[in-house]
């Protein structure tokens, strides 16, 4: 049996067949038994809909690295009602330990210090090119020599500016580098749980439930129009737009809603498979043939791809390099 130290709580987990049974224990020495899944080493899937979650209680601060920032450990409702998509529901409570998420998406001057000191040759230059959208043929999706990670849309394009999130890296490349960062990619619940601020938000998005401020000043980096018809670039960016630029969500974080997909650690997995989960005592499966993705991009609009919101999710192979897609990394705390 292991304690783990939550609030002033602790949980004390016991596995048994593939399941965990989960007590919460408060000062009055009462015990209530919470029956989970670990999904994965930080992230906690309470099945038992009987079981009252407790409330959210402040956690104590840790010091972030330069770049990244405290994420809190602590409860989340994750998915969407029946207005998200299929793979968005059903919804289920989490618990999901503290940990350290960059501030933002890696950038390329970032991405550029790695390849320098490890000589790491991309998927997308292996391949020869990347995921384009060709904008003479009603924006359809092509693969364009050349689309690399210096050069996202291509070798008669401008090169990416350094403050750029870098884009037309695989999950392969994504991992190479937090691998090489020290750090490792997010759970896409951690992701969610960063998103609703790590309070159990229940906002469409990581800002809120509105994209623009109340003066009609875009917040985000999304498609203005009908995707792929007409985009008026009303936010001021046609592609990806510098990070950060947009401003932070109420933890400190960037670009969680739209510019860049991002990359995250687990393969594709059902809502149904996790809920079902604690009735079959199956461990969930997971399609490693497609790794997951959060926060949308700008490529995304509420009549096409409304995946920017906190329970939207995205998912491609892991070879795949694209010219919307990123990623940030995230660092456990011991």
């Amino acid at each position: 049996m292991r304690a783990f130290p939550i609030f002033s709580s602790y949980f004390n987990v016991k596995f048994l067949s593939g399941l965990a049974i989960l007590w919460l224990s408060n000062c009055q020495n009462d015990r209530k038994p919470i029956q989970f899944y670990a999904l994965s080493p930080q992230v906690f899937v309470i099945t038992d809909s009987t079981v009252k979650v407790p409330n959210q209680v402040a956690v104590e601060s840790k010091t972030a690295a330069e770049g990244m920032v405290f994420v809190p450990s602590g409860y989340a409702f994750i998915g969407s009602d029946s207005s998200g998509l299929q793979s968005e529901n059903p919804r289920f409570w989490v618990y999901v330990k503290s940990f350290f998420m960059d501030e933002s998406p890696v950038m390329v001057s970032e991405f550029r210090e790695f390849v320098k000191a490890t000589g790491y040759i991309t998927e997308a230059e292996k391949f020869g090119n990347g995921g384009f959208i060709d904008e003479t043929s009603q924006n359809e999706w092509i693969l364009k020599d050349g689309c690399t990670w210096a050069f996202p849309y291509g070798k008669d394009r401008e090169p990416a500016a350094d403050d750029m999130p870098v884009t037309q890296v695989s999950w392969n490349d994504a991992n190479a580098y937090a691998r090489w960062a020290g750090k490792r990619l997010p759970h896409e619940l951690e992701f969610e749980h960063a998103a609703r601020n790590a309070r159990n938000e229940q906002s469409l998005y990581s800002i809120g439930n509105d994209v623009k401020t109340p003066d009609g000043k875009w917040r985000v980096n999304i498609w203005q129009g009908i995707f792929p018809i007409e985009n008026r670039v009303e936010d001021g960016y046609k592609f990806a737009s510098p990070v950060g630029i947009f401003g932070k969500t109420n933890l400190g974080l960037t670009d969680m809603t739209g510019n860049v997909w991002q990359w995250c650690e687990n393969g594709k997995f059902s809502y149904t498979d996790v809920v079902a989960a604690l009735k079959t005592g199956n461990a969930v499966p997971e399609n490693r043939m497609e790794c997951a993705q959060r926060g949308g991009s700008f490529l995304c609009e509420p009549t096409w791809c409304h995946a920017y919101r906190v329970s939207g999710r995205s998912f491609t192979s892991p070879e795949t390099s694209l010219l919307h897609v990123g990623f940030r990394c995230v660092k456990d705390i011991n």
